[in-house]
């Protein structure tokens, strides 16, 4: 225990003078009664005292779940939950060492009050002759302080405290209810302080193996980072450079170029073509081996920026549902992938399209419940008015060619109205008070099939017609729905159930042009995420894009102390 803090008998010396005063010099050291119950006065005056006060501060920490806090003490009668009459307890110092080491997590151990908790706890350790009145004291402020860290932790390791709107908007997945005043009683009662805060980080081991390669990241940036490639030429097979060497040490330092025996000279080889292959691949570049400017600013993104890249992603990764499902549809909107998984393991992946940067796919949970072959498209008012009516204003036969359908008023059972009635160039969105509907065909950008979970956004996952687009890296091209490449396969997935519902009969239904709702007999969970690191299921440390610039904004929050939780 001793070993792992960070404060030297010097330091502690040093305390002895700071918090000493008046109290050093008191010789009426005389016990009148257990130091545990001078401890629980302290702590009732204390907490009482902050009752009706705006901030709860303790020597110069503020107390970040001050309600929390008062709940927990409240329902103990105010008894020392860290220490007894012999001082501090051994959960105490398993509590102090899991602050001290709550790093590993992406986490900062002083904003959980680490180097107060230190002082307090050299303190104790450092002085013998004291009085019980003044070791009470620091024992009652310390316990207040390991209480909120253990409290304020356990909200950050499981997400059960902290809304993630108020660090990053557009992320809107589920959260559960979780009373930390009762894991602390129960953690106390059952002596597994340490259990049960590691009980409260995600269970999936995708949060375990990006955990790791921060620490990886760590060593690098304790080694004085990586290799960095100042040069804005090209490079492929067959090119000779002295630049060539600094990209093989860089390439053979994040495990892409694996091969010891290539040697560390001036020539691009066949092997390291085919590392800068997997770099690319790792880093959603186009793998095509050639070392272009995509390829070289991710190699020279810097170690620090990683670091704090893989910590905002364990943060989003712990606000993630907590019970992710054995069966299971996940979209990551930062790889524009969607992936179908059971019992841990991938059934099926598919490249996704999504919105773009001024249009967010938000983050969400909810259960697709039916899909929709030959969908028609209800166009949305927004959709309507910053795009459809410029359109219709320059060209009068707009309507007619994109085959919509007008009708007079936002009821669907409304008139049908002739298009060429209505004086389009007079039209604004505030006069604008019809129904715009494009029926199934070969023009609707819903595609053949929509898969539905209803939601407030009213996203849903779709196919196109404009198929060409899965051709690029950076998809982000829709109005902040998910565009599916081969959305055949996935509705073949989803009615396995049903032997009626064969491969034959679905593409029979979709060439058939009618519009048909099929309910699934089981629904599924679509969590649609956004993550910019990650490992995956063989290892592979990735690396995307923030296309949507959420991760410097996180990344600050994350630097900063909490907010007070209320």
């Amino acid at each position: 225990m001793k070993n792992s803090f960070l404060y030297s008998v010097l330091l502690s010396c040093f305390l002895i003078c700071s918090f000493g005063g008046s109290a050093l010099g008191d010789h009426q050291g005389i016990r009148e009664m257990p130091l545990s119950k001078h401890t629980r006065n302290n702590l009732e005056r204390v907490i009482h005292s902050y009752q009706d006060q705006p901030e709860f501060t303790l020597g110069g920490e503020t107390v970040l779940a001050p309600h929390m806090l008062e709940n927990f003490y409240g329902r103990r009668n105010f008894q020392p939950a860290w220490s007894n009459d012999n001082g501090i307890t051994p959960l105490a110092e398993i509590l102090i060492e899991k602050i001290e080491h709550s790093s590993v997590e992406g986490l900062v151990p002083e904003h959980y009050h680490f180097e107060r908790i230190m002082a307090l706890y050299n303190l104790m350790q450092a002085i013998s002759e004291v009085t019980v009145k003044s070791k009470a004291e620091s024992l009652a402020e310390m316990d207040i302080l390991l209480t909120d860290a253990f409290l304020m932790l356990g909200c950050r390791f499981s997400a059960g405290c902290i809304n993630p709107l108020t660090v990053e908007a557009e992320w809107h997945a589920s959260r559960f209810d979780l009373r930390m005043e009762e894991v602390l009683a129960d953690a106390l009662k059952e002596d597994a302080v340490l259990e049960s805060l590691y009980e409260l980080l995600p269970g999936q081991p995708e949060y375990y193996r990006l955990r790791k390669a921060l620490q990886t990241y760590r060593t690098f940036m304790s080694r004085g980072g990586l290799p960095a490639i100042e040069t804005s030429s090209l490079f492929q097979k067959g090119e000779n450079d002295d630049y060539i060497i600094t990209i093989k040490k860089l390439l053979r330092a994040t495990g892409d170029l694996s091969d010891e025996a290539v040697p560390l000279n001036r020539t691009f080889n066949e092997a390291l073509e085919k590392a800068v292959k997997i770099f690319q691949k790792r880093h959603g570049i186009e793998s095509d081996g050639i070392i272009g400017p995509h390829t070289l600013q991710s190699m020279n993104v810097s170690v620090e920026t990683r670091i704090h890249q893989i910590e905002v992603n364990l943060e989003r990764m712990r606000w993630i549902a907590r019970n992710l499902g054995h069966r299971y549809i996940i979209v990551n909107i930062a790889d524009f992938t969607l992936r179908v998984v059971e019992y841990g393991q991938t059934v099926m992946s598919k490249d996704v399209i999504v919105g773009r940067p001024y249009r967010n796919t938000p983050v969400f949970t909810e259960k697709m419940e039916y899909m929709v072959f030959n969908p028609s498209w209800y166009i949305p008012e927004r959709i309507v008015a910053e795009e459809i009516l410029p359109m219709a204003k320059r060209n009068p036969n707009y309507m007619k060619e994109n085959n919509f359908i007008v009708r007079a008023g936002w009821n669907q059972e409304a008139a049908v109205i002739n298009p060429e009635t209505i004086n389009w160039p007079q039209v604004t969105p505030e006069t604008f008070h019809y129904t715009l509907m494009q029926p199934p065909g070969p023009l609707n950008p819903l595609g053949r099939i929509k898969f539905m979970f209803p939601n407030r956004f009213n996203i849903y996952i779709h196919d196109t017609p404009a198929r060409e687009k899965f051709s690029s890296t950076i998809r982000t091209f829709s109005h902040g729905c998910i565009r599916i490449k081969d959305p055949v396969d996935l509705a073949e997935y989803l009615m396995q159930d049903d032997p009626d519902w064969t491969l034959e009969r679905i593409n029979a239904l979709i060439k058939s042009g009618i519009e048909t709702k099929i309910q699934l007999r089981r629904p599924i969970a679509v969590h649609i995420i956004y993550l910019t690191a990650w490992v995956d299921d063989q290892g592979i440390l990735q690396f995307r894009q923030d296309i949507y610039g959420r991760d410097a904004l996180l990344a600050r929050a994350l630097s900063q102390s909490p907010p007070q939780f209320h």
